[in-house]
C-alpha cells in the first residue's frame, strides 16, 4: 500500500513513509470491518426472514432506511467535530461503538429490535469515513489522492469479501446470533490496535491555506458547497448511482438463491468472489486510471466516472435477466468490477474541490446524499417493488429480478450527470490553481 511522495516534509507527522504506511493499513482495517459489519445482514436476512417471518419491505428498510437515517444524518456533525479534534481519536471511537451494538444485535428478538440495534451500528459507523478521507488528504498531495483513497477503498471490496464468506460460514456453524456476536467482539479488539497505529498529519499540509483550523457556520458551510457546481453535480450523479449499487449489493444474495437455487454457503462464497475480485480490482483500476488520465486533461477523472457507472447498467441487466446461472455469475463479476470503481474518483474530486479546514464536512454532505438516497432508499425501495410485483402482478419469484433490473434506470441518469459535469470540473480546478499560484 505504498504510494510514492515526491512532496515529502521532512520532520513533519505523516511524512515519513513509515508512518504513513502504517496510518493507511490501519485506516484500511478499520474501514474493512465498517464493511463487514455492514454486510453481515445481507447474509442474514436470509435465516432472519425465515427465524422471525419479516417481509422482502422490512428486510430492505432494516438494511437501507434504518441505517442510512441515522448514519448519513449523525455525519455531518460528527464531521465538523473530526475537522477541529483529534481525528485517529475519533476512528478508533467509532470502531468500538459500532462493534458493540453490532454484537448486541444477536439478541434481537423481532424487527423493532433489530432496528434499534442497526441504529447503534449506524451511530458508530458515522464518525469514521469521514475523519478518514480527511486524515488521508493530509497524508497524500492532490496528484497522488485518487491512488491513496482507491487503496484505502480496497476496504470495501475486502470487507464485503470477508462479510459474505465468513458470515455464510459461521451461520452455518453457530447460527446468526452467535455470528453477530464473533464478529462485534473482532472490531472491539481492533479498536485499540487502529489508535496505536495512527499518527495525526497536520491539517492542510499540502494546500496553500495550510493549518488553518477555523470554520465557517454551518448554513455558510452548506452555502459553499452548492456554489461549487462541480461539487453539486457530482454529488448528485453519485447519489443517483447509489440507488443501483446499493440495491445490487443488499439483493444479489436472495436473487441468487431464488432465482438460481443457491444455498446459503454457496451464495455466500459467491457474493464473497463478486466483491473480492470484481470489487477489488475495479476498485483500484477506477482511481488508477484517473489519475493516470488526469495527466493529459483533468476531466479524465469524472469521464472515468461516468463511463464506469453507464457501462455497469447493460452488464447487471444481462446478470438479473439469464436464465443461465453461469452466464449470470460472469456478468455479476463483471457489475461488480464496474459500479464500484467511481470510489477513488469520487472522494478525490470532493476533497480537491475544498478547503482543508472544510475536507471532512463535504466528505459527510457527501456521504449524507449518497446514504439517504442511495443506501437508504435503493433497498427498501426494490424490496418494495419486489413485493408489489409479487402481490399484484403474480411473478413469483421472479419479483426480485425485474425489481433489481429497474432500479439500474438510476445508474443511467447519474452517468449523464457526470458527463455533463466534466468542463464544471476542469474550469473548477484552473481557478483553483491559479488562487493557489504564488503571488509575484
Amino acid at each position: 500500500m505504498t504510494i510514492p511522495d515526491s512532496r515529502n516534509q521532512p520532520g513533519a507527522p505523516g511524512s515519513d513513509g513509515t508512518i504513513r504506511r502504517r496510518a493507511l493499513f490501519a485506516l484500511f482495517l478499520v474501514s474493512a470491518f465498517n464493511y463487514v459489519d455492514r454486510t453481515i445482514l445481507s447474509i442474514l436476512q436470509i435465516p432472519i426472514k425465515a427465524d422471525l417471518g419479516l417481509s422482502d419491505g422490512q428486510l430492505g428498510a432494516l438494511t437501507g432506511l434504518s441505517f442510512a437515517l441515522f448514519y448519513a444524518t449523525l455525519s455531518l456533525p460528527v464531521a465538523r467535530l473530526a475537522d477541529r479534534v483529534s481525528r485517529r481519536l475519533l476512528v478508533a471511537a467509532s470502531l468500538a461503538i459500532w462493534s458493540a451494538m453490532t454484537g448486541l444485535s444477536g439478541l434481537a428478538i423481532g424487527f423493532g429490535t433489530l432496528v434499534f440495534f442497526r441504529i447503534g451500528v449506524a451511530i458508530g459507523e458515522s464518525g469514521s469515513v469521514p475523519a478518514s478521507v480527511s486524515l488521508l488528504a493530509d497524508y497524500y498531495p492532490p496528484q497522488r489522492r485518487a491512488t491513496a483513497m482507491s487503496l484505502w477503498g480496497l476496504a470495501l471490496p475486502v470487507g464485503l469479501m470477508l462479510g459474505y464468506s465468513a458470515t455464510g460460514w459461521l451461520a452455518g456453524e453457530v447460527g446468526w446470533r452467535f455470528t453477530f456476536a464473533i464478529v462485534g467482539a473482532t472490531g472491539l479488539v481492533l479498536a485499540p490496535v487502529a489508535l496505536a497505529l495512527i499518527k495525526e498529519p497536520p491539517r492542510g499540509r499540502f494546500e496553500a491555506d495550510g493549518t488553518r483550523s477555523e470554520q465557517m457556520p454551518v448554513g455558510a458551510s452548506l452555502a459553499f458547497l452548492w456554489r461549487e457546481k462541480p461539487f453539486r453535480y457530482v454529488v448528485i450523479a453519485t447519489m443517483l448511482h447509489g440507488f443501483s449499487q446499493y440495491a445490487m449489493m443488499t439483493w444479489n444474495a436472495p436473487f441468487f438463491t431464488r432465482n438460481h437455487g443457491m444455498s446459503l454457503q454457496q451464495v455466500s462464497l459467491l457474493m464473497a468472489f463478486l466483491s473480492g475480485a470484481g470489487g477489488a480490482i475495479g476498485m483500484f483500476l477506477g482511481g488508477f486510471l484517473a489519475d493516470r488520465l488526469a495527466m493529459r486533461d483533468q476531466r479524465w477523472r469524472v469521464w472515468v466516472m461516468a463511463l464506469t457507472i453507464g457501462a455497469t447498467v447493460p452488464v447487471a441487466l444481462a446478470q438479473y435477466l439469464v436464465a443461465s446461472t453461469a452466464m449470470s455469475i460472469v456478468m455479476a463479476t463483471a457489475a461488480a468490477l464496474l459500479m464500484i470503481a467511481y470510489y477513488g474518483p469520487v472522494l478525490s474530486i470532493t476533497q480537491s474541490l475544498v478547503p482543508s479546514h472544510m475536507r471532512a464536512f463535504s466528505n459527510a454532505v457527501l456521504l449524507l446524499i449518497f446514504n439517504l438516497f442511495g443506501l437508504g432508499l435503493g433497498p427498501w425501495c426494490t424490496g418494495l417493488l419486489s413485493d408489489l410485483l409479487v402481490r399484484h402482478f403474480h411473478v413469483g419469484d421472479n419479483g426480485l429480478r425485474y425489481a433489481l433490473s429497474i432500479s439500474l434506470i438510476a445508474s443511467v441518469a447519474g452517468a449523464l450527470v457526470l458527463l455533463y459535469t466534466a468542463r464544471l470540473y476542469r474550469d473548477a480546478m484552473t481557478r483553483i490553481a491559479a488562487a493557489d499560484a504564488p503571488r509575484p
